[in-house]
């Protein structure tokens, strides 16, 4: 059976739920059809044992993240700091370090000068990639040709600082510096406004937290859409015909004047097209792999170790667990740390029994934070790639040479066919804030082409 409608809008994560509202706001007849049955996407917020809101995707906001902000608000989810006092620990050569501040490798000074000259050169790089078209920088092609890892080899010659640096982009784009183009790398500190803003806690991107959760803003906006949100119906044929487009999902086939496709490129291109994509979209979803990620929670009776003065926030140069922050409620129990295994740790300890995870887990909070760590209440993982409908986390990358090529394919409709996702934004790529960018300007997309 066939329904008609004006757009037909495909995932109900943060983007397909911003178009839909943006549509319906304009007057739009919207059905969004969505694979999962749920909405939120790269956003799952479920409770711990004792109903604690536990956030296994993302969760994070901080300042110039308007969009998710004023959506939030829209939607009456407020959010509150993340917690950062204290002082901070750093892992490496099989020993812990106390630090204050963002300095890396306080106990080296050369090295710390040696981590912020590299991140101010690779800055004043991000400076020169044009957002709407990282393709047409004057030195596109040299930094599209080489990964980070290349440059980090001719650039810096302390090994202990490309290990750092290492970290820093496993920990954003959830891939190793080898995989990931330079340029690539930075259109996404320049999206996110610059490295501070990418990496920071306070003042930063891990500044604030929704006291909800962040699935929250997703239930509320499918629920205001109601009925027009149809879950369980995985998009699995998109024909375009005289006049409109067809989407055939969970046995259903749904007509409308245009489709937006929400969904991470290499998600996309699962679907089939009727008729087929031109090659250089066709080849653009074959070329953007997604992050890897395995999100972990530790709860606690109480943040002992604020007790200690520390900050909650710990990195370390070797995996399984490469990044530790503060998540504790804002009342102040259950003490809670949320860990990151990413890129290859992810990966490698992905193949391991749950019981290696854990003992693997369990033994580096220990490393950070003394004994106590190593016996949490509860302890919880969420693993992005098992995820069918988003193949990873955080979100998909491009390797070199996919930018210079096809990249211009990222953004650009098909017919009727309209993308939106994180990885289309221009601001804030592969974060909540850019799920929304991309989801509005798909909108808008639609609406200027009547």
């Amino acid at each position: 059976m066939t329904a008609a409608t004006d757009v037909v809008v495909v995932g109900a994560g943060l983007a397909g739920l911003a178009a839909a509202s943006r549509l319906v706001d304009a007057g739009a007849k919207v059905v969004v059809l969505e694979a999962r049955e749920r909405v939120g996407g790269r956003t799952l917020t479920l409770p711990a044992a004792d109903g604690t809101p536990i956030d296994h995707g993302a969760h994070w906001i901080g300042p110039t993240q308007d969009r998710i902000a004023a959506l939030a608000e829209r939607v009456g989810v407020t959010s509150y700091p993340t917690y950062e006092r204290g002082v901070n620990l750093e892992f490496h050569d099989g020993r812990t370090y106390r630090y204050e501040g963002d300095i890396l490798d306080g106990d080296d000074p050369v090295n710390a000068v040696a981590i912020g000259q590299a991140i101010r050169e690779l800055e004043a790089m991000a400076t020169a990639v044009p957002l709407e078209a990282p393709w047409a920088a004057e030195q596109a092609l040299a930094w599209d040709s080489q990964t980070v890892e290349t440059w980090l080899q001719a650039r810096v010659s302390s090994e202990r600082v490309r290990t750092w640096l290492r970290e820093i982009i496993r920990g954003t784009l959830a891939a190793e510096a080898r995989d990931a183009s330079l340029l690539h790398a930075l259109f996404y500190i320049r999206s996110a406004g610059g490295m501070a803003l990418l990496i920071g806690t306070g003042g930063g991107a891990q500044e604030r937290r929704f006291h909800q959760g962040a699935q929250t803003v997703s239930i509320r906006l499918a629920e205001a859409l109601g009925d027009r949100v149809v879950l369980g119906a995985p998009a699995e044929v998109v024909r375009q015909e005289a006049g409109g487009v067809v989407v055939e999902a969970g046995g259903r086939a749904l007509a409308g004047g245009r489709a937006i496709l929400a969904v991470p490129p290499a998600v996309a291109g699962r679907i089939r097209y009727r008729p087929a994509l031109p090659g250089w979209r066709n080849q653009l979803t074959q070329r953007a792999p997604m992050g890897s990620v395995i999100k972990l929670h530790a709860l606690y009776d109480e943040p002992f170790w604020r007790h200690e003065g520390l900050s909650g926030f710990a990195i370390s140069d070797s995996g399984p667990v490469s990044v530790v922050y503060d998540d504790t409620p804002e009342a102040g129990s259950p003490g809670v740390l949320v860990g990151f295994m990413e890129g290859e740790h992810a990966q490698s300890w992905a193949r391991r029994s749950p019981a290696d995870r854990r003992a693997g887990v369990l033994a580096r909070l220990a490393d950070f934070f003394g004994e106590p760590a190593g016996r949490p209440l509860e302890l919880l993982e969420r693993s992005w790639a098992e995820e069918e409908y988003s193949g990873g986390c955080y979100g998909g990358y491009f390797p070199p040479g996919v930018w210079t090529s096809v990249g211009q394919a990222l953004r650009e409709p098909v017919g009727r066919l309209h993308w939106a996702g994180t990885e289309t934004a221009t601001d804030w790529n592969a974060f909540m804030e850019g799920a929304v960018q991309s989801g509005e300007r798909a909108a808008d997309e639609v609406l200027a082409a009547g």
